[in-house]
């Protein structure tokens, strides 16, 4: 199954590529994901003059005071399709994620265990899934760019439960399907060629 999911992504990028335009290259960090000290480095690759191949990973190894945690690693690649010209202006974006988290007595965007019903456990697990997205990128500069995007999509949640933040028994496992909000950034561009 790997092999034909991998053969088709070849094929799907190749003929996308066939195009006689100049290849660009830009460095991204997303702005939302600084902001949580979760650190990230985005890398698009134009494939054509209206396609582009982004591919984001995120990594946050930090435990904070009291032993929360919020930490995980994710990889978001996505196929973006450009409504004029590559790097500039609309686009449209069918994206894969998947990586690893340990949350533990706090829970991404801010929210409160006790607000959330979540108490002090401990949750270890590991998500999958794709979505669709829409985003603009508006040039700051002949190098720069600022660019908003957000997707929404499926993913796929299995996770064991810990009596504690840091210790305890393990409660059980459990699996979630989930729909949603799967992307979100804010993200600073520098185009390198």
């Amino acid at each position: 199954m790997r092999k034909n999911v991998t053969i088709a992504m070849i094929v799907l990028l190749a003929s996308l590529s066939g195009s006689a335009c100049a290849q660009k290259l830009s460095v991204k960090s997303n702005l939302l994901y600084d902001a949580t000290s979760t650190l990230n480095l985005g890398l698009e690759f134009g494939l054509s003059s209206r396609w582009t191949l982004d591919v984001s990973g995120s990594y946050n190894p930090w435990s904070y005071a009291d032993n929360k945690k919020m930490k995980l690693w994710m990889l978001q690649p996505e196929v973006r399709y450009w409504t004029c010209r590559s790097f500039s202006g609309h686009f449209f974006g069918a994206h894969l994620l998947g990586g690893e988290y340990n949350f533990g007595g706090m829970l991404p965007l801010g929210i409160k265990p006790s607000q959330s019903g979540l108490g002090s456990k401990r949750y270890e697990g590991w998500a999958a899934g794709a979505g669709l997205s829409y985003g603009y990128s508006w040039i700051l500069g002949r190098r720069w760019n600022l660019e908003a995007t957000l997707g929404l999509g499926y993913l796929r949640l299995d996770y064991d439960r810990f009596e504690c933040k840091t210790c305890g028994d393990r409660l059980g496992e459990s699996k979630k399907n989930y729909f949603g909000p799967t992307k979100a950034g804010v993200s600073l561009i520098y185009i390198i060629k």
